[in-house]
């Protein structure tokens, strides 16, 4: 089913499809942060620093990826997948094109933060070979409901 997804970079100018494809994906977190994930404008910002790809078929966008060059390194972010779609292997796809289009920017390395308190996700990135490197605060800001962390992971890309 995951093969059935063209992989493309995105345009500045589906900023509000995918804000509400991220906002749709993140639900699962209400449990820890009120709000939504993203909105468009900060999605047009993250444009200015990096790239989304996304997966698409004949019934529309399915899921998306963001990818930031930081030197010699990459950071992935906000990969969200379509809820009826998820557990189907588009999230594993959409990973391996980001470390992809890493490499392709010269990146010898993808870095990745997740949050502690969503249990299945360093499962799932370790299946795709990352390795936890550290942890960062969260933001405080932020206002989550319960005490929380980032886990850091990193995968070498060469």
């Amino acid at each position: 089913m995951a093969n059935d997804f063209l992989i493309r970079e995105a345009a500045v100018s589906e900023a509000v499809v995918l804000a509400g494809l991220i906002n749709r994906a993140f639900e699962v977190e209400r449990f820890f942060l009120d709000g939504d994930r993203t909105n468009p404008e900060e999605v047009r910002e993250l444009f200015a620093k990096g790239h989304f790809l996304v997966a698409e078929n004949s019934t529309g966008l399915a899921g998306c990826v963001y990818v930031e060059k930081r030197s010699e390194r990459a950071y992935m972010g906000l990969l969200s997948i379509e809820l009826r779609l998820q557990r189907a292997g588009l999230g594993l796809r959409l990973t391996a094109a980001a470390e992809d289009f890493a490499l392709s920017l010269g990146c010898e390395g993808m870095d990745l933060c997740i949050v502690s308190v969503r249990a299945e996700l360093p499962a799932f990135y370790h299946r795709a070979g990352y390795v936890q490197t550290g942890t960062e605060k969260f933001p405080s800001d932020a206002n989550p409901r319960i005490p929380c962390h980032f886990i850091v992971m990193s995968k070498a890309l060469r």
